[in-house]
């Protein structure tokens, strides 16, 4: 039997009874593992599966075949209250970071850095979520390179002293210098008009920079909580 602490980022019920779960495990990376019988009535760990929960997994491996898991066990507590707006961001980066963590292996500073944002989140930290998607760009080497010019240029992945992309203002490029800066204050806030923009330049530069990058599915419904674009709701980003 071998063990993974991971954070189950999604899964995919098989059969009438089964599910194949996926996750980023401090051990090995992004994994899959086909989990017997969660949905039984008789079991009642149903609720483990719940995005970013981080699992205890024990399980066996047979050769060509996903690794079958044996035992499963909360890692951690549960908080005992979850809002919506929580809810809402947690979802969105287990959906986020299942897509760009498809082909990642160990990096146990990867792994830290999710442990410590989702903290963030149940802290109420309710910003922490912009934080998280710019300064992951550091772990794939494609963040922007900060310099003293005023405006950011999402091809290029650079600053500069002309304005490049319309949407992509001195203020909204101040915000992205602020957030890759490692000594960002603690109380920093983001302004509810700035939200938005923000986020599409995030996705934006995600597209440009990342393979086959697509919006998350779920971005309806985090813009749909936070009330920062009900009418984009319905477009694709």
């Amino acid at each position: 039997m071998d063990k993974n602490t991971g954070f189950l980022l999604s899964y995919i019920k098989y059969g009438d009874y089964d599910a194949i779960l996926h996750c980023y495990t401090l051990e090995s990376g992004f994994q899959s593992f086909f989990m017997r019988g969660i949905y039984s009535a008789k079991n009642k760990k149903k609720a483990f599966l719940s995005p970013l929960n981080e699992l205890e997994i024990t399980f066996s491996n047979h050769h060509g075949n996903l690794p079958t898991i044996k035992k499963v066990e909360l890692s951690e507590k549960i908080p005992d209250e979850v809002n919506v707006h929580q809810n809402a961001v947690i979802f969105f980066l287990s959906d986020f970071l299942n897509q760009i963590l498809k082909n990642e292996s160990q990096q146990v500073a990867l792994y830290q850095e999710i442990k410590f944002f989702k903290q963030k989140i149940l802290d109420k930290k309710m910003h922490a979520h912009y934080f998280f998607l710019i300064r992951m760009l550091q772990f794939f080497g494609i963040s922007p390179l900060v310099s003293e010019e005023k405006f950011l240029n999402i091809e290029k992945g650079i600053f500069q002293e002309e304005i490049a992309q319309k949407e992509v203002d001195e203020e909204l490029s101040f915000l992205w210098k602020k957030i890759l800066d490692k000594e960002i204050e603690e109380d920093f806030i983001i302004e509810k008009k700035s939200r938005k923009p923000l986020l599409d330049s995030i996705l934006q530069y995600y597209k440009t920079h990342f393979p086959e990058f697509y919006a998350p599915k779920s971005l309806p419904v985090i813009l749909e909580v936070f009330e920062i674009g009900r009418a984009s709701c319905r477009e694709r980003v």
